[in-house]
């Protein structure tokens, strides 16, 4: 397993590496201590082999700190499923967070037609992710999100495309911050790629975990 990676933003439109926890952003801004802890966390984080999780420009106006990271779910040559998570940090608080920390994430996937169609896919599907967390027994507050689904269908020149369907989950949370106002981000992490995993339809990485329950019938996934 390979430890995720990402890349580190100050919020003033600069991007630091991280390499020194007592370094200081672009702009003169000093990097909080917390925010480096929890960052350090999401990149010591051991993940099943089929996620891929590589750095992806952090959003600039969403918090003075930022952290985000793109994944794919790969099967050989084959893309089951993709998303990107985000760790805010904002050290004066936030009233709608009700902490200093916040993850915001993206998830995707492709469906089989009748599967999309079904009415109680939304409830599912943001069932997995609070679902995740509770599973490695991880305390949050304020989830919020949007579960969308999105059906393609191909005309004249790619009339011979077939019909696709996606899933689509928007959601963020509020970490609960620990010793030092250090929220587990690494295990938050694990459960958002449980969720990844989950929504690709790959089996549980625990064998025998009877909790988790994948979207069957799959479309054929995308080349790699």
């Amino acid at each position: 397993m390979a430890a995720a990676q990402g890349r580190l933003s100050d919020g003033a439109g600069g991007m630091d590496e991280a390499k020194d926890t007592n370094e200081e952003a672009l702009g003169g801004t000093p990097v909080p201590l917390p925010f480096r802890a929890a960052v350090d966390a999401l990149r010591a984080a051991r993940l099943r082999p089929q996620i891929e999780i590589e750095s992806t420009p952090p959003p600039k106006r969403l918090a003075p700190f930022a952290y985000a990271m793109e994944a794919t779910v790969v099967d050989g040559d084959q893309d089951l499923a993709d998303g990107r998570l985000v760790l805010l940090h904002d050290p004066a608080g936030h009233d709608a967070w009700r902490g200093t920390f916040r993850l915001v994430t993206l998830v995707r996937a492709e469906l089989e037609p009748e599967m999309a169609a079904d009415p109680l896919l939304p409830e599912v599907c943001w069932s997995w992710l609070t679902g995740a967390l509770q599973a490695r027994g991880l305390t949050y507050g304020e989830p919020s999100g949007t579960v969308t689904r999105a059906g393609s269908h191909y005309f004249g020149g790619l009339s011979a495309r077939p019909a696709v369907s996606q899933i689509e989950i928007r959601a963020s949370w509020t970490p609960r911050e620990g010793l030092g106002g250090v929220p587990d981000a690494g295990a938050h992490l694990a459960s958002w790629c449980d969720l990844l995993a989950q929504v690709a339809g790959l089996p549980p990485a625990a064998p025998g975990d009877a909790s988790v329950v994948t979207l069957p019938q799959r479309r054929g996934p995308q080349a790699h």
